[in-house]
């Protein structure tokens, strides 16, 4: 198999982008119907590096860029299987669940509307009957595998996306070092993908 770096898209060679989608396409299949934790870990490594220039270059810090590609990478598996190819690109894809996710945060942090970001189209209309039952069941889901992670990794989580701190102020907030606070993130987030794995 290609290194993991062939995932990403090459402007300049439409046979290796074409090969780059492939391969895609078969580890977010892979993540989608085995719940495959390699197959998410070569898709993480892959969009992760890309997705945090995105946030940045929407204005992010690098801790809220951070905070979101982990946010968007825990819906590409948890979302995986509602993929369809006949609707673009893995790429587009999750860069959509980015800016969908960038637009939220962005909102609820300026309390502006979205079309002050210009560049996006809004949601039209309401989410329909099948949408609601859907994201009902999703954070039925969440609120599980969330009851499973360690107290003081929720708090952190929380802290993060719910009181959207990034590392540093959360770090203030707890009267903790940095580095602490990332490492209780990464283990939350660990716990939180295995408890999802167990539900799903």
């Amino acid at each position: 198999m290609r290194a993991v770096a062939s995932v990403m898209p090459k402007a300049d060679n439409p046979v290796a982008r074409q090969e780059d989608e492939h391969i895609a396409r078969r580890l977010l299949k892979s993540v989608a119907q085995d719940l495959d934790r390699r197959a998410f870990g070569e898709l993480f490594d892959a969009f992760a590096p890309r997705l945090k220039n995105f946030m940045m270059r929407k204005g992010a810090s690098p801790e809220q860029a951070e905070d979101l590609v982990q946010e968007t990478m825990i819906l590409v598996w948890t979302k995986a299987g509602l993929y369809d190819p006949a609707r673009g690109s893995v790429s587009a894809w999750v860069f959509t669940i980015a800016r969908n996710l960038w637009i939220d945060r962005h909102r609820r942090a300026s309390l502006m509307p979205l079309v002050a970001l210009g560049d996006y189209d809004a949601p039209s209309g309401e989410p329909g009957s099948d949408e609601i039952v859907t994201r009902k069941q999703e954070a039925g889901l969440v609120a599980q595998a969330l009851a499973e992670i360690p107290p003081e990794q929720k708090e952190t989580l929380m802290l993060s996306f719910v009181d959207d701190l990034a590392h540093n102020k959360i770090a203030l907030r707890l009267n903790l070092p940095l580095g602490t606070v990332k490492s209780r993130m990464r283990l939350a987030y660990g716990h939180l993908r295995r408890a999802l794995e167990i539900l799903n």
